[in-house]
């Protein structure tokens, strides 16, 4: 690590080369944010400010997961807020529930189409792993008037023996996968695009959401246990819906579940190692 803690390489962000580039309207690139999702809730409130925005950090030192779970990566990796306007442009929508899985969907493609080798799956409702240790956590928020903030953290660099003990054996990075990191530029600029056309795909078509996500899916054919609102329930997942709904095959038969976590009650990471 260098003097500021971050990797001993050069990986720097050009917010306006992404902007020249029409990958964003708008770029904010920081040496350290608390949370990325905490600036662009900022961003999503400034009217005047041009969509697509991102913000981006070097270092994030308060992330944030869902269920008030916290979330670790190694500095210098991807940690980016994206703002979108839902009711711009194509006629994507307000923002709905199916944007986290079509986020998930974005970021698995990018990565498999920038490095073969890195096989990315899709996790419901909100992460993407390998091999059944999560590389990427994603977090979608509604703002203000139609719009909404992606929180995008993908382990781009460092390794998972640099995480808290608690977690080392559910995460990995690019580096443990194939041996270098993913500059992170490269990684929005192919991303960005696809996400946008992902969620212009699934207003146009809703079908295309479960279509695209099929392929990707990391737990189809596999036991499910799913907590939601204090109950459990187990069965042999068959995919997602249309609507994002998680498909259980259980003793009841059939099942879908539109919202709940796959991690028990208190076994989210809090961030106190």
């Amino acid at each position: 690590m260098t003097a500021d803690g971050l990797p001993p390489f050069t990986d720097r962000v050009d917010g306006a080369a992404l902007v020249r580039d029409g990958v964003v309207a708008w770029a904010e690139v920081l040496a350290e944010a608390a949370s990325t999702m905490d600036r662009g809730r900022q961003v999503a409130a400034d009217e005047a400010c041009p969509l697509p925005a991102v913000v981006v950090a070097d270092r994030q030192t308060l992330g944030r997961g869902r269920r008030a779970a916290r979330w670790w990566q190694p500095p210098g990796s991807l940690a980016a807020s994206l703002v979108v306007d839902g009711d711009a442009g194509r006629l994507i929508g307000r923002p709905r529930p199916t944007w986290s899985l079509a986020c998930g969907v974005a970021v698995a493609e990018s990565l498999r189409h920038l490095e073969p080798g890195v096989e990315a799956v899709v996790r419901w409702p909100n992460d993407v792993e390998v091999g059944g240790r999560k590389l990427a956590g994603i977090l979608v928020e509604a703002a203000a008037n139609g719009r909404a903030v992606f929180g995008i953290g993908v382990n781009t660099c460092g390794s998972l023996h640099e995480a808290p003990a608690g977690l080392r054996s559910r995460l990995v990075t690019i580096p443990d996968l194939i041996g270098r990191f993913l500059p992170r530029h490269r990684l929005l600029a192919d991303l960005v695009p696809r996400l946008l056309d992902v969620l212009v795909a699934i207003h146009d078509d809703p079908a295309a959401l479960a279509e695209r996500y099929r392929p990707l899916c990391s737990l189809t054919g596999s036991f499910v246990r799913v907590y939601h609102d204090g109950d459990a329930r187990g069965g042999i997942c068959r995919g997602i819906t249309a609507d994002g709904e998680l498909v259980l095959e259980t003793e009841r038969g059939r099942e879908t579940f539109r919202s709940g976590s796959l991690t028990p009650p208190g076994g989210e990471w809090r961030g106190d190692e």
